[in-house]
């Protein structure tokens, strides 16, 4: 049955697999999912969560298991999952850490590809792009998928998406350090992805994706330039495919969803689907063109909206939003305010009364709106100039947050 605007919601949420005693990373997903399955698989069920492989060994992925029909009460079935996830890694010497990046990872030296099923994909991957660099096996991210029906309901989405994305790091970056160090950025995640695919400069294009909304305009325009730019290096055609596709906001024709995929993790299922919750607030509103019209979002030029993103991934919730059109488009004034205060006043105007707003994670929510960003709080608390103690000590306590569901510093 095809699903229309807001007839269900997909999240997916990824984590390493690190030793308990030292923080490195452990490439044995694998032989996580087999204590389960009883042999090598990619995808595990877990009730109305399901867990799978990705392209890293030590990284697992946990879903919702097919569109959950509501956000409510979708953090506390992920946290459930964690915790029997959690308690099988136990006598492995391992845990889950959250986060958008490893500080402390050496992909040249750690990283190991997936080597079961789906490992010809992945292979033309690392062939292609070498998959040893941070923008490959060292990011983990919350992925937000949305239904639509239709031409109209997909351009709807679409616009008020990629409008909506360069605004999501002041509420989502996790990750200020990189090889041991403060990166300047508090989401390098999204500087390193922006990059990973640099060959190939057309499958991310400006991570903010161009006004197209509809589905020839999206095949004509995206998808059929970006294969045959890779068709020279994939000449068995493996990556021809929509995924292949690595902007910030993606559509996924094959099952009618647009896929969010600038949102780093969180230190517990709760902070993301707060998140979650709020942006799917706003994009209804923005589809219901409450604040402005369809094609005045679809008049914010690509390359403005991607100068915000790259300003609010490096200072993240003290990011400074000057660009008129996209306040206007939002409903405020077009006076230069911080980040965070934009999304204070759309939360204000989206929350209450709100039919998509979980209100299990509200109390995540206050916490992230008014003590900042994840990696906002990790500086709070360690600076930015840890020693290896230090960050190691920090990375324990965020194994413990989301073992528990609580807020990181909060």
């Amino acid at each position: 049955m095809t699903l229309g605007l807001w007839g269900g919601y997909g999240i997916e949420l990824e984590y390493m697999v690190v030793d308990r005693a030292s923080r490195k990373v452990r490439p044995i997903v694998d032989e996580l999912l087999k204590h389960f399955a009883g042999s090598y698989v990619g995808d595990f069920d877990d009730g109305a969560i399901s867990w799978s492989n990705e392209l890293a060994l030590h990284v697992v992925e946990l879903k919702t298991n097919g569109p959950a029909p509501t956000l409510r009460g979708v953090a506390r079935e992920f946290q459930r999952s964690l915790q029997r996830l959690d308690a099988a890694l136990l006598p492995m010497g391992a845990a889950l850490l959250p986060g958008g990046m490893h500080a402390t990872m050496d992909p040249q030296r750690e990283f190991q590809r997936w080597p079961h099923d789906y490992a010809e994909v992945y292979g033309a991957y690392d062939r292609i792009f070498d998959c040893r660099g941070h923008g490959w096996s060292n990011l983990q991210s919350c992925h937000l998928n949305l239904p639509f029906a239709n031409d109209d309901e997909f351009g709807r989405l679409h616009l008020a998406a990629r409008a909506l994305l360069p605004l999501l790091p002041a509420l989502a970056a996790s990750s200020p350090f990189c090889d041991g160090r403060f990166t300047g950025w508090l989401d390098w995640r999204l500087q390193v992805y922006r990059h990973n695919q640099a060959r190939v400069p057309r499958i991310a294009g400006l991570v903010v994706p161009e006004p197209v909304t509809t589905r020839a305009q999206y095949f004509a325009e995206i998808l059929e330039p970006t294969w045959r730019d890779i068709a020279p290096l994939d000449p068995d055609q493996l990556l021809r495919e929509e995924w292949l596709n690595s902007r910030g906001v993606v559509a996924k024709f094959f099952r009618d969803a647009l896929e969010i995929r600038v949102l780093d993790v969180q230190e517990n299922p709760a902070a993301d689907l707060a998140i979650c919750s709020l942006v799917v607030a706003v994009l209804r509103a923005l589809c219901e063109e409450r604040w402005c019209s369809l094609s005045a979002l679809a008049d914010l030029p690509t390359e403005e909206l991607a100068d915000v993103l790259w300003s609010v991934a490096k200072d993240g919730d003290e990011a400074v939003i000057e660009h008129p059109g996209l306040l206007l488009a939002l409903g405020l004034s077009t006076a230069p305010q911080r980040a965070i205060d934009v999304w204070r006043k759309l939360a204000s105007g989206v929350v209450p009364g709100s039919e998509v707003f979980d209100p299990e994670v509200k109390g995540a929510l206050e916490a992230i709106l008014t003590r900042g960003p994840l990696a906002r709080r990790i500086l709070q608390a360690i600076g930015t100039s840890p020693d290896a103690a230090t960050i190691a000590g920090m990375q324990e306590e965020l194994c413990a947050c989301l073992r528990t569901g609580v807020m990181f510093r909060a």
